[in-house]
């Protein structure tokens, strides 16, 4: 039997259940859970950015356009590539309006 984490989307508060092996992003919408923004669930489009405010995790491959090193280096990931390997504390990352990137 695969172990199974909790995951809590702190400003939320919603939290629900994540086995092993499965992403936070795949949890989430299979629980009904409606607390981090879907798009592409490849890792390309960031619309499921996040930070990781506590716990143990690992990532698959992510758009290096959306989660630079610099952005990982303080815990901002992509929820569809996002694998829990402990309890974990999350908060969204606020979405850009559509048209603001690359704007000055």
């Amino acid at each position: 039997m695969q172990p199974s984490y909790r995951v809590t989307e702190v400003g939320s508060g919603i939290s629900f259940s994540c086995d092993a092996g499965q992403s936070v992003l795949q949890a989430m919408e299979q629980q009904q859970r409606h607390c981090v923004p879907v798009g592409c669930r490849g890792g390309g489009c960031g619309l499921c950015k996040v930070r990781v405010l506590s716990g143990e995790f690992a990532c698959g491959r992510m758009s290096a356009r959306h989660v630079p090193d610099t952005a990982k280096a303080v815990g901002q990931v992509l929820a569809c590539r996002l694998f829990p390997r402990s309890d974990l504390a999350i908060e969204r990352t606020p979405v850009p309006p559509q048209g603001a990137a690359g704007q000055s």
